[in-house]
């Protein structure tokens, strides 16, 4: 029997252009693993997306401290203001704003100040004490609406 030769490849160049994307992929996934990698740059999608989110809250509470003018006095946003604050308040707050064993009253001298922009804070915010933040079930319409309320219950 006699040995039947195969075709060799070894004489074959690689096309450049094959070689050249083969570069650029490698090239390509080493950036990108040192760009993106959490533990090499601390980049994160949620860190980037908390930043935004604390950026626009920010732009959103200072505007809203400007806008309860349209509220105060208005009968109907006081209306439904109570209305918020009985759903919402009331448990803690008691009905008439006058407090219980676990929510400060809130028709004398208020502990975390009782300008409009510290009662926005303290709604939206929360305080470390018990408060619980408001801003993700009200926004900051309504919560400007329990604070028109708030304010008639302090007069």
């Amino acid at each position: 029997m006699s040995e039947q030769e195969y075709p060799r490849e070894s004489k074959n160049k690689v096309p450049k252009g094959m070689a050249a994307f083969f570069i650029a992929s490698i090239i390509f996934v080493v950036v990108y693993v040192v760009r993106f990698t959490p533990a090499i740059t601390g980049w994160s999608y949620y860190t980037g997306f908390e930043e935004s989110m604390k950026e626009e809250q920010a732009k959103v509470s200072i505007d809203a401290a400007g806008e309860l003018e349209k509220f105060r006095g208005n009968i109907e946003a006081i209306d439904e203001g109570k209305k918020l604050f009985a759903a919402s308040c009331a448990t803690c707050h008691k009905e008439d704003g006058t407090g219980g064993s676990v929510g400060s009253d809130l028709t004398g001298d208020l502990v975390f100040g009782d300008s409009p922009e510290e009662l926005y804070e303290s709604i939206a915010e929360g305080r470390e004490e018990g408060m619980p933040s408001f801003k993700k079930q009200l926004r900051s319409t309504k919560i400007l609406k329990v604070i028109a309320f708030v304010e008639t219950l302090r007069n």
